[in-house]
């Protein structure tokens, strides 16, 4: 089907193509870039801990990364209101709606980088000496989280610009800019730590270069547009009810976001008090670990903006659809991971570290949790799609119950029954698998997806 808007002919495959080629099509160049997204740290962590040792291997990961998602971690959640109401306005064929959004969502994210900055800067050696960072590791994290901060409007026009390009279908230029930022980071790396010998700093210094790439060569790109998603800098302003629109779906993402990097500060909290080999088996786990996080988020990330285009067309039988589908993908692309991680999970810890204790510990920790991120999936997928519908109230209650104030409770109560270090991440399964039935249970049968007008 072609669709007349100011007599130009426009097929949109979103709305229209096969559902499960949409999906793959859509999914491949958000995970490729989020691949390369994470990238940043990760080099940061491989030649940090190659060159400079476990002391700052565990100061540019491990408790370093979760305070840094603190803050980016609630930009992001937020943005993806952004993400949803220009998708639906796009799906609807919404021309000044859409237009109007992406221009207040450019203002919104200046704002929060530097209110990002500021607090970042601020606060960072409070939050670290809160996680109890063990004191051989304070002084590098502080330096190097300092400086990652100033970057942060870079960051988040970055983010947000991501955003504005999957909400109408094109995940692909994203995907370009971070392949480029992330060559730039990975060779300033090897070239301010390991060359000039800049510590912890140079790691911290290249990831803002070329974290600035990324959010210039957005910027560029979107201005280059002929249509009417062009950027003109002359229209960046708040626009009032597309903000309240953006902030009633984004800030309880954002909420969410935050109050999982509450739980998971918590849990860096009692990692740290095992000492500085637990702290660095850990910043190495969740390297890999985040290989699983960044595929299954690609998938939710995708899904926000397949549903949200159906949904603002009112297509309620391909949103069922892509959701039956993507719960379908999710599970196989879960037990692949899984899978590999469990059997060949050693050789990835070791290339962060050479020190066989973390080694160990790393491999452990690994084969602790690979097995039951199946139970995570669920989350991921159906928290996407039902953003992409515009419900975020209830499975923000769900999430923050389910998982943040369950963590908290098990990590609270953990020192009166056990003292055993693998105890501790026995709090993620559990609060997977509680969250898991009430977010299917909220989609199954509250009537998230209206059951009329069936195309």
């Amino acid at each position: 089907m072609r669709v007349k808007i100011n007599g130009d002919s426009r097929y949109n495959a979103i709305t229209e193509g096969v559902i499960w080629k949409q999906i793959l099509i859509f999914f491949f160049p958000i995970l490729l870039g989020t691949f390369f997204q994470q990238l940043y740290n990760t080099a940061d962590a491989v030649i940090v801990g190659r060159f400079l040792g476990k002391e700052a291997l565990a100061a540019v990961g491990g408790g370093t990364s979760v305070a840094i998602n603190l803050l980016i971690g609630f930009f992001v959640g937020l943005s993806s209101g952004a993400t949803v109401v220009i998708s639906q306005y796009y799906g609807a064929k919404y021309e000044s709606g859409t237009r109007k959004a992406i221009h207040t969502s450019i203002a919104l994210s200046t704002i929060c980088g530097v209110l990002i900055t500021i607090i970042g800067v601020l606060f960072t050696r409070p939050i670290l000496v809160m996680m109890g960072t063990p004191d051989d590791v304070l002084p590098l994290a502080t330096s190097y989280m300092r400086i990652f901060f100033m970057g942060s409007i870079a960051n988040t026009i970055y983010n947000m610009g991501s955003g504005i390009f999957r909400a109408f279908g094109d995940s692909k230029k994203p995907l370009w800019f971070l392949i480029i930022s992330c060559g730039v980071n990975i060779v300033l790396d090897l070239l301010f730590v390991g060359f000039f010998k800049m510590n912890v700093d140079g790691a911290a210094i290249a990831t803002i270069i070329s974290q600035i790439i990324s959010a210039i060569l957005v910027i560029f790109f979107l201005m280059r547009r002929k249509d009417h998603l062009r950027l003109s800098w002359k229209e960046v302003r708040i626009d009032l009810k597309i903000l309240s629109s953006i902030l009633k779906i984004g800030l309880p993402a954002g909420i969410q976001s935050a109050l999982y990097t509450v739980s998971n500060i918590i849990i860096q909290v009692n990692i740290n008090g095992y000492g500085t080999n637990a702290a660095a088996a850990w910043a190495a786990f969740g390297k890999l670990d985040t290989i699983f996080w960044m595929a299954i988020n690609a998938l939710g990330v995708a899904i926000t903006t397949i549903v949200g285009q159906n949904f603002g067309a009112e297509l309620y039988k391909r949103v069922r659809t892509t959701i039956r589908l993507s719960l379908l993908m999710g599970t196989a692309l879960t037990l692949m991971i899984s899978t590999l991680f469990y059997v060949a999970g050693k050789w990835g810890i070791m290339l962060f570290t050479s020190d066989q204790e973390v080694i160990n510990l790393g491999v452990e920790i690994l084969r602790f949790l690979a097995p039951v991120w199946i139970t995570y999936m669920p989350i991921e997928i159906l928290s996407g799609a039902l953003r992409g519908c515009g419900k975020t109230f209830i499975p923000t209650i769900i999430t923050v119950v389910g998982i943040c104030v369950l963590r908290m409770i098990w990590l609270f109560a953990l020192p009166y029954f056990s003292a055993e270090f693998m105890m501790v991440f026995a709090c993620y399964p559990i609060s997977w698998i509680i969250a898991a039935l009430a977010l299917a249970a909220y989609y199954f049968l509250g009537h998230a997806v209206p059951k009329e007008k069936l195309n």
